[in-house]
């Protein structure tokens, strides 16, 4: 059976049950049909949540098509629940990009999917077309403050970085002129489009802790500098208010439901290669105060998603997880071991001994945060008992946890195991949570510990362009924020070639975007885009929708 299959084969329930299942009355909920509902911010309880043990689900290094993050954290949250531990899986929302380009949706999967997921992975409750609307606005007020006889800032096109967004796989829209059709269409200057899951906006959403901070980091803002130097900012435009008027229903976390019936939060839809990767502080939070155990996942790989889940969001919030599961799958093991992408379902040992190195190093980053991680390994039908024996060894040889997770196939059943090893984990209270790096050290600082320590670099190298705009930021006053650092996920190097556990390499940082509001700084490695584009064969070409409103091929 087809994902959408076994989705279309369950008895949702309604979402007031869920609602008062998770312990909210159902009369303080904000209905968006059936099946979907708002939850206000007043539900959140800083006391209650320090009592909720956090489980981070991350990845090793995935192949293109993911490592099944999302199914993992949705499945260990059924068996958890099946054990008698009250817990809520807290996700990110989907993004339009990759839903229509390769990776499909990201509702998980099977037995182990958040419904209805259709609503889910297209419009939703409208949260990114809000967080798409609050940057674009501000994107038209900077343009009109430049075109302005009476009301100007003296903002010197030549110095904004702020770009336009939206939710799409779009290359064609990375560098653009805005401004032509002569003096009343304002002023031609070069920019561009970023997607909408790469926007400050989003980072803001993510980590704001209510509306008043939500506004504030909207009005810091970095937007450029005058023609006399004068470093401008988003309330200085007073743009601020309205923006965050535009978020008032998007700041609140969304409440659905697993296919087992469930709380399931999913809010907020960062990237991890281009972005901080992981759901809103606010939504964290709010399954914290009402569950024994929370099951939250961080995009791409450990050395992406997880890393600035510990040294962003973790920080930043005051958040302390209690136990990491790394999600591994065979098919990636033999990808890193050099197997060809075609070939990875065809038993091949000897391949995945030579990935094995990859799960060592996400291994031995997980122990640098003081975590201690369970290795689930996301079992497919195509996986061979002597492949997986081979990873349980590996895993007896360093005294790591490990269970055979197969919760596309059985859903919380299948995690059983998975679930009673995080248990014990948490139980033993042997995670002691410690950030990678100071925020207080300098930039540069920051950006080795991170590529040397985690990705295994061997030294930072950085463009006149970067260099530049370290003295920026030295002269804005900033080198005290944390690094969002924009890299590959296929590789733990910024060379998505470079498979497996590479070594002796050199990481390029070619710029450094400032995100004041967000409270980060942006450094661009290699050849990563904020504007991604879409394969030869891209996803939308399999969905459609049928005269009865049913759609079809969206997974």
């Amino acid at each position: 059976m087809t994902d959408q299959q076994i989705a279309k084969d369950v008895s949702l329930k309604h979402i007031s049950t869920i609602a008062e299942k998770f312990g909210i009355d159902p009369q303080e909920i904000e209905m968006y049909g059936k099946f979907k509902a708002k939850l206000p911010l007043k539900a959140i309880d800083r006391t209650k949540a320090e009592k909720s043990n956090l489980i981070l689900v991350s990845a090793i290094s995935p192949t293109p098509a993911g490592e099944g993050k999302t199914t993992m954290s949705i499945g260990l949250s059924e068996g958890l629940n099946r054990l008698g531990k009250k817990t809520t899986v807290v996700l990110r929302e989907p993004s339009l990009g990759p839903v229509f380009g390769i990776k499909g949706g990201a509702t998980g999967g099977g037995y182990s999917q958040v419904l209805p997921m259709e609503d889910i992975n297209l419009h939703f409750t409208g949260d990114f077309a809000a967080i798409e609307k609050a940057h674009n606005l501000l994107a038209a007020i900077i343009d009109n403050n430049i075109q302005s006889k009476t009301n100007s800032l003296l903002l010197d096109p030549r110095t904004i970085g702020w770009k336009r967004v939206m939710d799409m796989n779009d290359r064609s829209l990375r560098h653009v002129i805005v401004g032509l059709g002569g003096t009343t269409s304002g002023v031609p200057r070069e920019t561009g489009f970023d997607i909408t899951a790469a926007s400050e906006i989003m980072a803001i959403l993510c980590l704001a802790k209510n509306l008043t901070d939500l506004k504030e980091r909207l009005g810091n803002i970095f937007v450029g500098y005058t023609y006399d130097k004068k470093p401008i900012y988003a309330k200085d435009l007073k743009a601020e208010g309205a923006m965050a008027a535009l978020l008032k229903d998007a700041i609140k976390p969304n409440l659905v439901q697993t296919i087992e019936g469930n709380p399931a939060i999913i809010h907020g839809g960062p990237f991890a290669n281009i972005a901080q990767g992981t759901n809103s502080v606010i939504a964290t939070l709010m399954g914290m105060t009402h569950s024994d155990y929370t099951v939250t996942e961080a995009g791409f790989g450990f050395d992406l998603g997880a890393e600035k889940f510990f040294d962003i969001k973790c920080q930043s919030a005051g958040l302390k997880p209690k136990a990491v599961v790394l999600t591994t799958t065979i098919r990636a093991l033999k990808y890193h071991g050099g197997a060809d992408l075609k070939t990875l379902t065809e038993p091949n040992v000897e391949a995945l001994k030579k990935g094995l190195p990859n799960l060592e190093k996400h291994l031995e980053n997980i122990a640098k945060f003081g975590m201690v991680p369970v290795i689930a390994i996301n079992r497919f039908v195509s996986d061979t008992d002597e492949e997986i024996k081979a990873v349980k060894e590996l895993a007896a040889s360093k005294g790591i946890r490990v269970a055979v997770a197969e919760v596309w196939a059985k859903g919380g059943a299948g995690a059983l195991d998975l679930a009673q090893h995080v248990i014990d984990v948490v139980e033993s209270k042997k995670s002691d949570f410690k950030p990678l790096y100071d925020w207080t050290m300098g930039v540069k600082e920051k950006i080795a510990t991170i590529a040397t320590e985690i990705y295994g670099a061997e030294y930072v190298d950085y463009t006149p362009k970067a260099k530049a705009n370290l003295r920026k930021i030295t002269d804005l006053g900033l080198e005290a924020l944390p690094v969002c650092i924009a890299k590959t996920q296929k590789s733990l190097s910024d060379n998505p070639n470079l498979l497996g556990r590479p070594k002796d390499f050199i990481i390029t940082v070619r710029e450094i975007e400032i995100a004041v509001g967000a409270g980060f700084l942006i450094p661009i490695t290699g050849d990563i885009m904020r504007m991604p584009g879409l394969p030869a064969h891209p996803s939308s070409e399999g969905i459609d929708i049928n005269d009865d409103g049913e759609i079809t091929g969206l997974f």
